[in-house]
């Protein structure tokens, strides 16, 4: 089983590569470890993921507002928010093979896991995680600045000044996605763990009191929201409690969204009850009154925050390996990305028949009638069974054939990724058809 687990990641590698949805940064060059680009294929399923949370936070809850916070903050915010002290692993060196690994997740502390030497080891030292860098023409202590490790805090620092512009009232929440860096000692598994990554959090402000019920109900949202908006496999995702050793020194309760990867459960996003803990330190370090007023109270207070928190490209690995699928044929083996429509890079591909007959013609005309509506591309080359399995193969959920019927009534074929079963309707209304399928799909039961 385990053979077979790798064995699914190690296709999901090599597809992402030749399809061109996510491979190696600078790649000519021998790569950057942990580093990857994202492909024209890879860049719109990525785009898709961010604009349906997009949606579903912003535009679907009338309370939740967007914000785009500068990568480069004060220094300050980070000795606020306790990265500078505490974001730390506690690492060890070894003296033989000169790798480095963190000290909690050595199988034994007494051996290299990379040489195998006993007794090589050294005492273990903390590791801060965010990457430093210098602002101006000195690179000195007094000049340095940190590449944000997590967009929560701009988030936090600017509250009041989108609560004000916004003429919100609590509760209320603030979404951002935005890129964060961790220098990671042990990153893995494709882009499961990098250094460079892009988050999608919402952090919501309640008055204390109301804090646990708006915990409770962001709780069963976040976790719904991965098969009814993703259609990721129901059974393929769960809640874990954080106990008291898991607990972050912020935190009231913390749950995580897990997801069964190839190499095991993992976690998906994380929803934080961070209290007011973020609140009173920036206004300790900054000496800024970060209270609320209620009016109707007439009283001041720091808000409590509910923090529901994911990674962009940790979604998009979840959605490829739950699309992930290979159906035996009898001929051979047949690869597709079975997405949710909504997320497909491609949400319909046109081919015409034959090179001949004004096929073309009407196929292109049908393409360009799309494209106001949908990505889609139009394909002519080779047979028709072998370009439904160059699309099979990156998720492309529909696929339309012009053919000789099509120049005498008007009418194409749509064939369908999932079930591959064909239907004929008017070109005059695919896209109404393609929108109607979209909004209806139904992730397909397996045997």
């Amino acid at each position: 089983m385990a053979k077979e687990k790798n064995e699914t990641m190690d296709k999901l590698v090599s597809l992402g590569k030749r399809k061109g949805f996510v491979f190696q940064s600078s790649e000519i060059y021998g790569g950057l470890n942990s580093c990857w680009d994202y492909g024209p294929l890879g860049v719109e399923l990525k785009r898709n993921i961010q604009d349906t949370w997009w949606t579903w936070m912003t535009q679907l809850h009338d309370n939740i507002d967007g914000l785009d916070a500068s990568i480069l903050m004060h220094p300050k915010v980070w000795e606020a928010s306790g990265h500078i002290d505490s974001f730390t692993d506690p690492l060890v060196d070894c003296n033989n093979c000169k790798q480095r690994f963190r000290e909690d997740q050595l199988d034994d502390p007494d051996k290299c896991p990379n040489c195998g030497k006993q007794g090589t080891l050294t005492e273990s030292r903390q590791f801060n995680l965010m990457f430093k860098t210098h602002m101006g023409p000195l690179e000195d202590a007094a000049n340095a600045v940190y590449l944000r490790p997590e967009t929560a805090q701009g988030i936090y620092v600017d509250y009041l000044v989108c609560a004000t512009a916004m003429r919100r009232k609590l509760p209320f929440g603030i979404a951002q996605v935005g890129k964060a860096f961790r220098n990671e000692i042990t990153p893995g598994n494709f882009i499961f763990r990098t250094r460079e990554f892009e988050q999608m959090e919402m952090q919501f402000f309640v008055k204390p009191g109301t804090d646990m019920e708006w915990y409770e109900q962001w709780k069963q949202e976040r976790f719904a929201y991965y098969p009814e908006s993703l259609g990721v496999d129901s059974n393929k995702i769960r809640l874990h409690e954080h106990g008291p050793d898991e607990l972050a020194h912020y935190a009231k309760v913390a749950y995580d969204i897990e997801y069964e990867f190839p190499f095991g459960w993992a976690e998906l996003e994380g929803i934080h009850h961070r209290t007011d803990y973020d609140l009173t330190r920036h206004q300790e370090f900054s000496g800024k009154d970060m209270t609320w007023f209620d009016e109707a109270a007439k009283e001041r207070f720091h808000p409590y925050i509910v923090e529901t928190s994911a990674g962009l490209n940790r979604t998009l690995l979840v959605v490829m390996c739950d699309a992930f699928d290979e159906d035996d044929t009898c001929k051979d083996v047949r690869s597709v990305l079975r997405f949710h429509p909504r997320l497909a890079p491609v949400k319909a591909a046109i081919f015409p028949l034959m090179k001949r007959d004004g096929m073309p013609e009407v196929a292109h005309n049908i393409e360009k009638s799309l494209k106001s509506h949908f990505r889609v591309q139009y394909d002519e080359g080779g047979s028709v069974g072998r370009r439904y399995r160059r699309m099979d193969e990156v998720g492309t959920p529909y696929c339309i054939t012009v053919d000789s019927q099509t120049l005498e009534d008007q009418t194409v074929t749509i064939r369908d990724r999932d079930s591959m079963e064909q239907e004929r309707y008017l070109a005059d209304n695919l896209a109404t058809i393609l929108h109607d399928r979209i909004d209806s799909w139904q992730r397909p039961a397996k045997d």
